[in-house]
């Protein structure tokens, strides 16, 4: 009975012209052919969210390939970035951390702070680094792609899609392999905190190894995910989704069906697949968080239940948490002249020649101020009394 009173919540819903229930970008793809295995709304214009860091990442990694920084290039958390809202690494104004570690928390916890150290550190300003990203943006062919900030944060104006997602994504596997354990680590460590990821794939659908997940009140809930199974490297793109479980759910069951061969390639190539340039982005934050949201979650429900309490799950395996340490470097303020080094010693005076059986005579020069005669001993100053009250 349950199930089909959520199957007329989205009945009434689809008659009452809101938003359909299945209305969200869905595309599955094969990472070893680029092969479409399925795709709905894949060139539909959307906002990234924290989906956002997938390019703050792969800049970071070109600026390390170029030598401009390193992975143990300081990253200082500067006001501007302790300011943002959450997601956040905890971190205070002027602490640090090394450039590898700020990667790790910027992938694993999505903290919008270490984005916009990262940016500053890369970049020089926030500026820059926003430029460097639509500069990789148009060098990979991502016509639905537009950036404003680092971190996701909702802009009017950022905007990509489901399948410029997936190209982005493929770029980093092919063109940073060294890095791909950052994106199927499901935990960071730093200090007595513990900075879990939001995918909950990587703790509960075997072969899941990335990549990264997004919200904000006008995206929904996003996610880019990645899975090697049985000889088939998958990925997959969900936008839009009403709630964390959904959003999880329906990557698992693109997975599934890809996995099985229901899915199949449909002749296209993400590179053939088009976007829909100049067409306004999705706004979700009615559905998501405003006066419709607890009607669309119930047609969302009503339309996709699983995980749902008394529902089956596709996530139901157990998978070993993957685990990273990070460090706090603590406070470094710059613009401050360090010390400089205490010039070597260099003695003054040479040193008396003494011969045998001889008691030299004090040398005057070694007191300055005080008269001293051959032969005569100076006595040292008596012990100050002691204090009695």
């Amino acid at each position: 009975m349950a199930f089909v009173r959520r199957l007329l919540v989205a009945l009434m819903l689809v008659l009452a012209g809101l938003v359909p229930a299945w209305a969200t970008p869905l595309l599955l793809a094969d990472r070893a052919t680029l092969d479409v295995l399925y795709a709905e709304d894949a060139g539909l214009p959307w906002h990234p969210a924290s989906l956002t860091k997938l390019m703050t990442a792969y800049v970071a990694f070109e600026e390390i390939a170029a030598g401009n920084v390193t992975l143990d290039t300081p990253v200082t958390i500067s006001r501007k970035a302790f300011n943002l809202a959450p997601s956040k690494s905890g971190l205070p104004v002027d602490s640090a951390i090394t450039l590898k570690d700020a990667l790790y928390i910027l992938i694993v916890k999505s903290a919008n702070d270490v984005a916009m150290a990262i940016a500053e550190t890369v970049g020089g300003n926030e500026a820059n680094f926003v430029a460097k990203m639509n500069d990789v943006a148009r060098r990979m062919g991502l016509t639905g792609t537009h950036y404003t900030n680092p971190h996701g944060l909702h802009d009017p104006a950022q905007v990509t899609t489901a399948r410029d997602l997936a190209i982005l994504a493929l770029y980093i596997e092919q063109s940073f392999p060294q890095y791909m354990p950052m994106f199927s680590t499901s935990v960071v460590n730093l200090g007595k905190a513990k900075l879990e990821s939001n995918n909950g794939l990587l703790k509960s659908f075997a072969g899941a190894n990335g990549m990264k997940t997004g919200y904000v009140c006008a995206s929904g809930l996003n996610i880019v995910a990645t899975v090697d199974r049985n000889g088939r490297r998958l990925l997959a793109v969900v936008l839009g989704g009403s709630s964390g479980r959904e959003r999880n759910e329906r990557a698992a069951d693109l997975f599934l069906k890809g996995l099985s061969g229901q899915l199949r390639p449909n002749g296209q190539t993400l590179l053939t697949l088009g976007n829909a340039v100049g067409a306004a982005p999705t706004d979700m934050r009615s559905l998501i968080c405003g006066k419709d949201a607890a009607t669309y979650v119930k047609a969302q429900e009503a339309a996709f239940p699983m995980g749902l309490k008394d529902q089956p799950s596709f996530l139901t395996d157990q998978v070993a948490e993957r685990a990273y340490t990070a460090v706090d470097l603590g406070r470094i303020r710059t613009g401050i002249a360090l010390p400089r080094p205490r010039p070597p010693h260099v003695p003054q005076f040479s040193m008396p020649t003494v011969a045998d059986n001889v008691t030299p005579a004090p040398d005057a020069t070694l007191r300055p101020g005080i008269p001293v005669s051959a032969g005569v001993m100076i006595p040292y100053p008596m012990p100050r009394p002691s204090f009695r009250p």
